[in-house]
């Protein structure tokens, strides 16, 4: 399909098959990218033992930190591409396209070097002071070596985004492919084969970034794309900047909200467990916890992959019920898909834990299978609040996607996790027990701006079909 067809399609295609085919090769995408840290935990789960997992776990906050800024520049940058190709702007998409990689670079020299001088107080206050010392130096190892692969991960991210929002969702597949790919082969033979353990799982991602990288700057050749990367378009735009940005900061926002969330679950486990051993072991069912919610999300995270460029192509072209349908249909399909990963990590919790754990530790595998049936049990709730975050986000109202983005995360679960464990004998109890109270709450407090835009673009839609219709005049008489 030629640059051209995909935008055409965009516009009038049928919306189930559209969403199909824009959203089954994000999902691959991101189930692949998640699959980067869910393969190195069971390879290192059963390999190298509690004290490996916790490690990874204490490096995963610092590690959604960096995506964050990814997710920053690539989320907002996509959202005005595809807008701007509704419009059919070509000189902004290809400004637009030259900023994102400004970006990429200049935060990678900025915030690398910073990362890496501070790792050591950085994973003390994150909890690393409260588990093994063997754990400590697993996690510090472990960012030392991936900190500048970091530059090949965000290009390769951003330009991913960039495919997708000019409807390119194979080629942006496939750059997940190849890095999956390369860390998958790589992860066994370097952690076992050479025995390097967590440097090992390290060294594989490296590699896997910088092809991931080398493939999607080979889309951009000329002639390939709907956007061309020019390098001299490479530089800042400040009539773009601000409300890329802008656009950008909700989901980067999510993925900081993330990492303070997972860095206050660490602590407050630090806090209410009653030894190291007690902690380590709680901050590694944690980080099996963060793995299996990740890759049962993936499906729906992917819906709203596909679900972004069809509304803000067709937002900015002002077809307001098309924009309406596609949000109803994304709306039903992710309901369905995180009601299914509910399901299965309430009922077969144990089967996940294999998957992670060493069989023969049986108490381990006891604790994570009471977590992740605790943790998710209403994991269902949050369909609507991730597809209207997805909404706002793609039609450029940031300020109104920041604000959901931060409720389930911020508003809600933050202040239980702290003040749960205090009105519980088992305090550890009530930290896990903040996840599913937290997920009713932002279900309920999304309704209303839902509602409220869902009539607004049923009115809209109304009125563009009245203005359009013909009116028929009759001839006066002479």
């Amino acid at each position: 399909m030629t640059a051209s067809d995909r935008l055409k399609a965009m516009a009038a295609a049928p919306l189930g098959a559209l969403l199909v085919r824009f959203s089954w090769p994000a999902l691959v995408s991101m189930t692949l990218n998640a699959l980067y840290a869910i393969v190195d935990r069971i390879w290192i789960g059963h390999g190298c033992g509690q004290d490996a997992m916790a490690a990874l776990t204490l490096a995963f906050p610092l590690m959604m930190v960096f995506g964050a800024f990814g997710v920053f520049v690539g989320a907002g940058h996509g959202a005005l591409i595809s807008i701007k190709l509704g419009e059919e702007d070509r000189v902004a998409c290809e400004k637009l396209l030259g900023e994102l990689v400004a970006f990429k670079l200049a935060f990678f020299c900025i915030l690398t070097p910073l990362v890496y001088v501070c790792v050591d107080p950085i994973l003390r206050w994150t909890g690393g002071s409260e588990v093994t010392p063997a754990a400590f130096e697993q996690a510090k190892t472990y960012v030392k070596l991936v900190v500048f692969s970091h530059v090949f991960s965000h290009l390769a991210f951003g330009l991913s985004a960039a495919m997708r929002s000019e409807g390119a969702v194979i080629p942006s597949m496939m750059c997940m492919v190849v890095g999956f790919g390369t860390n998958m082969i790589l992860d066994p033979l370097l952690i076992f084969g050479f025995g390097m353990g967590v440097a090992g799982a390290a060294w594989a991602t490296n590699v896997a970034m910088l092809l991931s990288c080398l493939w999607a700057l080979w889309h951009y050749r000329p002639g390939h794309s709907a956007v061309r990367l020019r390098w001299r378009r490479v530089g800042f735009y400040r009539a773009f900047a601000f409300r890329a940005a802008g656009i950008g900061l909700s989901p980067a926002l999510q993925q900081l909200m993330g990492s303070l969330i997972n860095v206050s679950l660490q602590l407050a486990f630090a806090k209410w467990s009653a030894d190291q051993a007690s902690a380590t072991a709680q901050i590694a069912s944690l980080g099996i916890f963060q793995m299996s919610t990740l890759l049962f999300l993936m499906p729906g995270f992917g819906v709203q992959q596909g679900l972004a460029p069809i509304i803000g192509y067709n937002w900015g072209a002002r077809n307001f019920g098309r924009v309406r349908e596609a949000v109803m249909l994304g709306l039903g399909i992710t309901t369905i898909l995180v009601a299914l990963a509910a399901a299965i990590q309430v009922l077969i919790p144990e089967t996940i834990a294999r998957l992670f754990a060493e069989s023969a530790d049986a108490a381990f595998l006891r604790l994570v299978a009471g977590d992740l049936r605790l943790s998710n049990c209403m994991l269902w709730c949050i369909g609507l609040n991730v597809v209207a975050t997805t909404y706002f986000q793609a039609i450029g109202h940031p300020w109104t996607a920041i604000l959901l983005s931060m409720l389930r995360q911020f508003i809600c679960l933050l202040p239980c996790i702290w003040i749960f464990p205090c009105l519980f004998a088992d305090h550890t109890f009530g930290i896990w027990l903040a996840l599913p109270v937290s997920d009713v709450l932002a279900c309920v407090a999304t309704i209303a701006p839902f509602v409220l835009h869902m009539r607004f673009l049923k009115e809209a839609d109304r009125r563009k079909r009245a203005l359009a219709r013909p009116r028929f005049v009759c001839a006066q008489d002479p």
